[in-house]
């Protein structure tokens, strides 16, 4: 399904290039549920980054359903994110003047057309699974932070994506709003969602099908 191979990726850091991912392999089959674990610093995110196409490698290759996405061009890019992959982030990303119907249906909010009924209902539907459906006309500064986080979530949920992308999604919750986040995960993939995630919590690592430790942007199991 989705394939980085021998993936390598480095930034500038004063007067020198350092070194990130080095030589990084990761296949995810369709349905798969992978966690990523490391120490802060060992590459995690910029792996997460460079899978879900973010973040292009500076060597290596990057296959989704055959297609190299690692020469692709930037519009084919946007293709496959919008309509096949989502991203949640350990903080939500919410935009505090727009409601959290609207926040639930930014990616379909990219032109002057009105957005359609049906996408609507969609992301009703999709609020009412976080359990937000009562508060789809609130602004997200009225919503606590593991309700904040279920909107991300469920606008990740709108698109009907193949592969969910979740850097750190329980980091800013405490530790029952996480447990809930990572419920709402696990329903998710048992309905067949892929998911790929970074976690410093070895407890929910568990809690997927296989994990990936990395160490000083290599993966040593």
């Amino acid at each position: 399904m989705l394939s980085a191979v021998n993936i390598e990726k480095s930034f500038p850091y004063e007067d020198a290039e350092v070194a990130v991912l080095k030589g990084v392999t990761v296949h995810l089959d369709e349905g798969d549920y992978v966690a990523i674990v490391g120490r802060s610093g060992s590459g995690k995110t910029t792996l997460l980054n460079v899978l879900s196409t973010l973040v292009r490698p500076d060597n290596g290759h990057l296959t989704y359903g055959g297609t190299d996405l690692s020469s692709a061009a930037e519009k084919e890019l946007n293709e496959i994110r919008r309509a096949d992959f989502s991203v949640i982030f350990q903080f939500h990303h919410l935009l505090p003047y727009l409601s959290v119907m609207e926040n639930t249906l930014l990616p379909f909010m990219g032109s002057l057309a009105p957005v359609p009924k049906s996408l609507e209902q969609r992301a009703l539907e999709c609020l009412e699974r976080v359990g937000l459906a009562d508060k789809a006309a609130r602004l997200p500064g009225n919503l606590s932070g593991g309700e904040q986080q279920r909107v991300a979530i469920a606008r990740a949920l709108v698109k009907s994506s193949k592969i969910l992308f979740a850097d750190e999604p329980t980091g800013s919750l405490d530790r029952k709003t996480g447990e809930q986040i990572m419920e709402l995960l696990a329903k998710l993939h048992e309905e067949g969602l892929a998911i790929v995630m970074v976690t410093h919590e070895l407890a929910y690592a568990d809690l997927a099908q296989r994990t990936i430790e990395i160490e000083d942007g290599m993966i040593v199991h």
